[in-house]
């Protein structure tokens, strides 16, 4: 064999060797005491060990493996609602401060803001001090006495842009959190539908993760004034019948903790809380202090929110302080000491409850609202089908097109098929080096990589029986149709791959899983119709003395 070939040969068994290994590694050759033993070796190499590492390595999607399917939209007039309300209170406190009265406060629509002054003679500059603070997304004029702000349309559209992009980074994050195998997150629809597309492979309970997706977690410590007290109309009267601006009134439900206590209690609490959730550094879920089944959340504080807390408690020694939690106070302990950095929640939380509420801590509060417009379950056994389906129809094709080849193209045959055989294993490995997820469109693609790897070696075929037939012997026959076949089989492929590039880029889910697919096999039919089968001809010629009389094709 000549240096050139065996060089060949080594880059086709180099290739083959890495591709198998991550088809069916990582393999293990110490036994437990940590020597490397012939039995250690050989259990790596078992029908159960090589089929398990071939089930690791390939992912599958959710039309193969079962899960659940979401389609979500998120409701981004929450968000511009939000930040409406956040400026007319901001309003109201720079008009506030600078003296400035105003009879009425009013946000009447959505992005809308309407005061009242008392003076007119007052209207510019209570103007310039707001429109000052809210920017230039808001536009401002007056009618009489009347100020109007109004947020303006383009900022609408990038509020709204920004709501759907964070919820889906919250969402990506509970979802990673929750520990399910390559989900599928991405926008879908319309751009301004604001829908978010979500699969979820091997999901057996949707319901805990639409709960855990749509969970809420406003955190806030706040200074307790009083409490607490039997009902909302007693803590009103603590305060002598009228809620003051800087004063909130606060469900509590205790009876989980103390039976003997009543439904809800009510607290008085101070309105500006002395941290958030946005001051957390970390969140987690751990047994309660007082033992049993029972859990409570420790959480830790950013630098700066911790300097805060304990300036806070540090003057506060003695009262009590209300953890609070979508507006409902879970406990309001007494301040003993100073804190800086650590605190808990307790509530006699399951464990289940604990570990989604501290994963909702951790990844933040949605900017808005999402609600469901399309929910589908696939079952397991469903999937099941698909891949047994898809694998005889597979295994079908191949020994079609195998039987055929050997037929119509003798031993010539061969080669074709050994080229179509690498041509899936590089296929394969290559979804696996890419992290690929293998779906039923996906295993449509392999099919039709198979067909487009046996048009390759037709078109070589043919080159070479036309080559023979123009009376050119088999060495230099093979050298024209490889030559000539070239330029066809490389178009063709490039061609392919491009279309299947625009698939992956404007397509979701099941359509990029094919593309991904379809391109991965073609540029492994490439390698193996053009360099793989020369090889093996190379080697059939030079067997046979290098300038043999037939060629058997």
């Amino acid at each position: 064999m000549s240096r050139k070939l065996r060089n060949r040969f080594l880059l086709i068994g180099g290739t083959t060797a890495i591709a198998l290994y991550l088809l069916l590694g990582p393999f293990q050759f110490r036994d437990a005491s940590g020597r490397i033993t012939a039995q250690a070796i050989a259990a790596n190499f078992t029908p159960s060990r090589l089929k398990k590492n071939l089930a690791e390595n390939i992912k599958l999607g959710l039309d193969l493996r079962g899960g659940s399917h979401l389609i979500l939209q998120v409701q981004t007039d929450d968000a511009i609602r939000s930040i409406t309300a956040g400026n007319l209170e901001k309003a109201r406190s720079i008009l506030q401060q600078a003296g400035i009265k105003f009879t009425n406060a009013t946000s009447p629509a959505l992005g809308r803001i309407e005061i009242e002054l008392e003076e007119s003679a007052q209207i510019e500059d209570a103007k310039a001090r707001i429109t000052l603070d809210f920017g230039p997304g808001w536009t401002a004029r007056n009618e009489g006495r009347r100020l109007i702000f109004e947020m303006r349309d383009e900022e609408q559209r990038d509020l709204r842009e920004r709501a759907t992009e964070q919820a889906m980074r919250i969402i990506e994050q509970r979802i990673n959190a929750f520990g399910v195998a390559e989900p599928t997150i991405a926008r879908h629809g319309p751009a301004t539908g604001y829908q978010i597309l979500l699969q979820l492979p091997g999901v057996d309970d949707p319901e805990r993760v639409k709960n855990l997706i749509r969970a809420e977690s406003r955190l806030e410590l706040k200074l307790v004034h009083s409490g607490p007290h039997p009902s909302e109309e007693a803590a009103r009267q603590a305060l002598g019948g009228t809620i003051p601006p800087d004063k909130e009134i606060l469900p509590a439900r205790e009876r989980r903790r103390d039976p003997t206590a009543p439904p809800v209690q009510y607290y008085v609490v101070e309105k500006m809380p002395v941290i958030t959730g946005d001051d957390l550094r970390n969140a987690q879920a751990v047994p309660s202090q007082a033992g049993g089944s029972v859990y409570e959340i420790l959480f830790s504080l950013r630098p700066s929110g911790a300097e805060r807390f304990y300036t806070t408690t540090s003057a506060n020694i003695g009262k009590n302080l209300a953890i609070i939690l979508n507006n409902e106070i879970k406990s309001a302990p007494v301040i003993r000491d100073a804190i800086r950095d650590e605190g808990r929640i307790e509530g006699d939380f399951t464990k289940e409850e604990a570990e989604d509420l501290a994963l909702t801590l951790r990844s933040g509060a949605l900017p808005a609202r999402v609600t469901y417009l399309e929910e589908r379950t696939v079952g397991p056994s469903l999937g099941a089908d698909s891949i047994r389906q898809g694998f005889a129809a597979s295994i079908a094709g191949l020994a079609a097109i195998t039987i055929f080849m050997l037929f119509y193209y003798r031993l010539s045959g061969v080669n074709a098929v050994i080229g179509l055989v690498l041509n899936l294993v590089l296929l394969l490995a290559a979804m696996k080096i890419v992290g690929a997820v293998l779906t039923l469109p996906g295993i449509a693609g392999v099919a039709l990589t198979i067909g487009m790897a046996v048009d390759a070696n037709v078109l070589i075929f043919e080159r070479i029986r036309e080559e023979l037939r123009n009376g050119k012997v088999p060495a230099s026959a093979v050298a024209m149709g490889f030559e000539r076949a070239f330029t066809t089989i490389f178009d063709t492929n490039l061609t392919t791959i491009i279309a299947a590039l625009f698939l992956f880029v404007f397509g979701t889910g099941p359509i990029r899983g094919f593309a991904v697919t379809l391109t991965a096999g073609l540029i492994a039919n490439f390698f193996t119709a053009i360099f793989v089968s020369r090889a093996i001809f190379s080697w059939v010629l030079e067997r046979q003395g290098g300038r043999p009389e037939v060629l058997s094709i």
